[in-house]
């Protein structure tokens, strides 16, 4: 038997199926549950020593293990991810599909019919869907990460990939451009701002309307003029490239291509639902114009035969249980001792929890945490210390896991609770208000997000001024936020001062003054410009 690579000892590396800036892709083998898989060698540069090893370790393990909470059949299953005994290679098991990218059908001179590249764009949307609502956002969409398989079925890889190599603040290359495909970049990417599900409803756009005209939104000389362009310039109406896409369907790619999120649809299920009028009907035969390229799958047939994306929260079908707000209620009568055979099980409880939180095993911390708090409800009262504890504990350990949909009514009641026991100014209840506002603005609700935060900083202005552990952590989140909405200027106001105190008070080397800092030079940039 010839020699084989493995990895971990069980993953047989067979043939290499693609290489990217970002790794390589394997045909592999399960030795273990004896299965064919996909290998993806993750080389990043900042592997240069064991410590950056096993911390950029930590950020992959937690990057694939939200990814693989997708499911869906247009995500591959992911099956381990892990770095390697040398300390030299990341690598991510998945799932192994029999498909082809997009690129491979991207042809100026043989376009695509409308039918197929919106049958592509409808599926994406469904994917979309789902990764949202856990939530993750995928950050590179483009069309080498879309493949389409033998049956028509569209599958979007590298959910969380490119977010791994990135830390919470956009990093520069050594050549000075922030990490990420240029080419789909939405702006507040460009500008170093937060990321959001509308940021891939952006790069969406960018997709589709490569697949409609054969050609990119824009074409600069220069990553930096690219970048530009994307902040700055209007993209072309697609009708002036291509006179037969529809007119709703030329609106929606502009209305993708939004320069500020807000400006964008308001989430992936309204971009669906402009689209199914394009899209063929239940049992309606394909026509022959219909085919798309020779030997190439149709992904249009997905939709003669039903399918449609995951629901809303909050509608039929996709409804997240509301979390009950804790009223005031006098404790049950309890007898002492089982009271304190109930306290001493949540400390067990906190110990297994910080163990699982140090493991960084969120998602099973919150189910630990969870199963005390409704007996503990009951025998100590909702609004007892140790119950708000509980919660607050689970509200933690939910976020972290990036669940900010489930940990954000959790911070919101837990913030009503504190405030009438202990006052709405007191540091628990704002720390759940802020802990609250940071969850929407993950989720999007940027304007939400902003209205709380400075509710919060004003009270902890009051109280503690302005260069507080807490209150330089609201500044700053406020000033991220305001760069993720575009308004770089307004940004910068809130974050030049917050730099001036922090070399101040704490010396330019630390480390949130390096990270504010770092974020101004990319606003200094000069990449805004006026919005079309």
């Amino acid at each position: 038997m010839p020699d084989v690579r493995r990895i971990a000892g069980r993953y047989e590396l067979l043939e290499q199926l693609d290489h990217g800036g970002m790794g390589d892709v394997w045909r592999g083998y399960d030795g273990v549950l004896d299965r064919p898989v996909a290998v993806k060698l993750i080389r990043p540069q900042a592997v240069t020593s064991p410590h950056l090893a096993e911390e950029l370790e930590k950020r992959f393990r937690r990057e694939a293990r939200i990814t693989a909470r997708i499911q869906h059949p247009g995500v591959p299953q992911v099956y381990d991810a892990d770095l390697d005994e040398s300390y030299e290679q990341l690598f991510l098991v998945m799932e192994l599909v029999d498909g082809v990218p997009l690129t491979r059908y991207v042809n100026p001179e043989r376009l695509l019919p409308v039918s197929w590249a919106v049958a592509v764009a409808a599926q994406v949307a469904t994917v979309l869907s789902h990764a949202h609502d856990v939530p993750v956002v995928h950050r590179d969409l483009k069309p080498g990460n879309i493949l389409v398989a033998g049956d028509g079925t569209v599958k979007v890889l590298d959910f969380g990939i490119a977010a791994m190599l990135r830390t919470d603040v956009t990093k520069l290359t050594a050549t000075g451009s922030p990490i990420g495909t240029h080419q789909y970049m939405a702006p507040e990417q460009v500008r170093g701002g937060r990321v959001t599900p509308r940021t891939d409803l952006y790069a969406l756009g960018c997709v589709l309307h490569e697949l409609l005209c054969g050609q990119k939104v824009f074409s600069g000389d220069s990553e930096w003029q690219l970048m530009s362009q994307h902040v700055n310039a209007a993209p072309t109406a697609l009708r002036r490239l291509r006179a037969d896409v529809p007119v709703a369907l030329e609106e929606l790619v502009l209305h993708l291509l939004r320069k500020a999120p807000e400006a964008r649809p308001a989430d992936v299920q309204e971009v669906y639902e402009r689209l199914r009028p394009l899209l063929p009907v239940p049992g309606e035969e394909s026509a022959p114009v219909e085919g798309g390229p020779a030997g190439a799958p149709d992904p249009t047939g997905i939709f003669r035969n039903p399918y449609a994306p995951r629901f809303r929260a909050g509608t039929a079908g996709g409804a997240r249980p509301a979390v009950p707000a804790a009223g005031p209620d006098a404790p049950p009568a309890v007898p002492a001792a089982e009271r304190e055979a109930l306290r001493e099980e949540i400390r067990e409880v906190y110990a297994h929890y910080v163990a699982l939180m140090e493991e960084e095993r969120y998602a099973q911390a919150a189910e630990v945490v969870g199963e005390r708090i409704e007996p503990a409800a009951r025998a100590l009262g909702s609004e007892s210390k140790a119950v708000l504890r509980l919660r607050a504990w689970r509200a933690v350990s939910r976020q972290l896991a990036g669940d900010h949909r489930a940990a954000l009514p959790e911070f919101e009641a837990l913030a009503d609770a504190y405030g009438r026991i202990g006052g709405h100014t007191s540091k628990e209840a704002l720390e759940c208000r802020a802990q609250a506002a940071r969850c929407r603005g993950e989720l999007g609700q940027v304007t939400e997000a902003l209205t709380g935060l400075h509710g919060v900083l004003d009270a902890v202005r009051a109280v503690d001024g302005d260069v507080s552990e807490n209150a330089v952590e609201l500044r700053r989140d406020i000033g991220m936020l305001l760069l993720a909405q575009g308004r770089a200027a307004d940004a910068f106001a809130v974050l030049e001062p917050l730099h001036a105190d922090l070399c101040v008070v704490f010396g330019p080397d630390d480390e949130l003054a390096a990270e504010v800092a770092e974020t101004l030079a990319v606003i200094r940039l000069d990449l805004d410009g006026p919005t079309p």
